[in-house]
């Protein structure tokens, strides 16, 4: 269940911007964090702001049935970083295919893992960058297992209740989101 809120006089935390192919690289990597999604036919991949932790959680109080449900939910959060993810897949789309996934590969080989751009797992070298923490740390959403996967996340713990700040062009608004997870689905650690 989520709801919105208007919130006054709330300290404001400030996270990076996230530009339109990716992380736009004006405050310090430590408020980044790569999220990986899996559901039940593909995963992805993409370094965000940490604020976008409760966002995604949020997202999953709603019991979202796939990946692109988990975005547009997200999208009333923060719409443009959910704009930058999804064309970020777009040009990872274009230029790869498990066939042919050599593109990809380069930016793995030359790139740090907080600079890559949002991306399909699609073989083994996709799949280990997806496992590589980025910034603050690594959070892996099972959308089929209903998990929440903690593996490193030097930000704040995921809350199974808690609230967050609507974005708008990237800046935080007065209005509050409130969620609460299911029983059904788990933090781990």
């Amino acid at each position: 269940m989520v709801q919105l809120h208007f919130g006054r006089g709330s300290r404001l935390n400030s996270c990076r911007k996230f530009g339109a192919i990716g992380p736009v690289r004006e405050l310090s990597p430590v408020f980044n964090i790569r999220f990986t999604i899996i559901d039940d036919n593909q995963t992805i991949s993409f370094v965000g702001p940490c604020h976008a932790i409760k966002m995604l959680a949020a997202a999953c109080s709603a019991q979202p049935a796939s990946i692109r449900d988990l975005l547009d939910r997200c999208k009333v959060y923060d719409p443009d970083l959910i704009e930058s993810v999804l064309f970020g897949l777009a040009i990872f789309d274009e230029h790869n295919t498990p066939e042919f996934p050599e593109a990809f590969h380069r930016a793995i080989e030359t790139q740090a893992s907080s600079d890559l751009p949002p991306f399909r797992v699609i073989d083994d070298a996709t799949k280990r960058a997806s496992q590589v923490q980025a910034g603050s740390g690594l959070i892996i959403i099972n959308l089929r297992a209903r998990r929440i996967i903690q593996v490193q996340n030097s930000y704040a713990d995921v809350q199974r209740v808690d609230r967050g700040r609507v974005r708008r062009d990237g800046k935080p608004t007065t209005f509050l989101y409130h969620y609460k997870l299911p029983d059904e689905w788990r933090i781990v650690p």
